[in-house]
């Protein structure tokens, strides 16, 4: 870990006025079954697989400055944050999308938490996440307190809407672009929201779980080996 990434626990901005409570305890996503695919199966053994996808939490740390900054923000912005997930040292806050903007406004601009630098914007896709299938993460880092901050928001995908955060860090304007290019997420506000990857007549969001692998039929000694996602079912 770089010297940049560790919390400076005697720096300014470390005496915040309150601790979190927030519940432990991983939001499961999905269970899945078999390594690659869902539909025939193989006699490697991996086709026996269980493995749960899940959001793993184990809950706010007493020591550093993750619980103080968690309350922090919601003494400035009520009822913002869906999940709070702590792990392997990281911190995450879900924040309503209805909310976003003032959130990252807050951690940008008050003197506690001071979050100046967005470094990247980028999309997941979970189709088996009712209701919050696309994500957006930002991540964050205070150049004042020597900290790092992972925040997501969710939108549906029949309504792939995010606010655009361009105005609080410019810096995003592309990674938006990126975003909404490779996932079609729409950010609302956004000064051009153009594919910046794919040409402009390009049909579909190629990183989405729902795309097609693509691919051609190529013919191999007499037989057709057909595109990847026409073999098997994968994911």
């Amino acid at each position: 870990m770089s010297d940049d990434s560790v919390p400076d626990a005697s720096g300014p901005g470390n005496e915040l006025d309150a601790v979190a409570q927030v519940p432990a305890g991983a939001h499961v996503i999905e269970t899945r079954k078999g390594m690659w695919s869902d539909g025939s199966g193989d006699t490697s053994g991996y086709g026996r697989i269980v493995r749960t996808v899940e959001l793993p939490n184990e809950g706010l740390p007493s020591e550093g400055w993750y619980a103080g900054a968690t309350a922090r923000l919601l003494r400035l912005v009520p009822d913002s944050l869906v999940r709070v997930v702590f792990d392997r040292g990281e911190l995450t806050f879900f924040v309503v999308r209805e909310k976003l903007t003032e959130v990252l406004g807050q951690l940008r601009d008050d003197a506690q938490l001071r979050f100046e630098f967005c470094a990247s914007v980028s999309g997941v896709h979970y189709p088996t996440d009712t209701g919050a299938e696309l994500h957006v993460v930002y991540h964050l880092q205070s150049m004042t307190h020597n900290r790092r901050l992972r925040v997501e928001t969710t939108a549906p995908d029949d309504d792939p809407h995010v606010p655009s955060v361009v105005a609080i860090y410019p810096a995003a304007d592309w990674h938006e672009r990126e975003t909404w290019d490779m996932f079609g997420i729409v950010f609302d506000g956004h000064p051009h929201l153009t594919r910046i990857l794919m040409p402009d007549d390009w049909v579909g969001h190629p990183q989405r779980k729902d795309y097609p692998l693509g691919g051609i039929p190529v013919e191999y000694k007499g037989a057709t080996v057909p595109p990847p996602d026409q073999r098997r079912s994968y994911r």
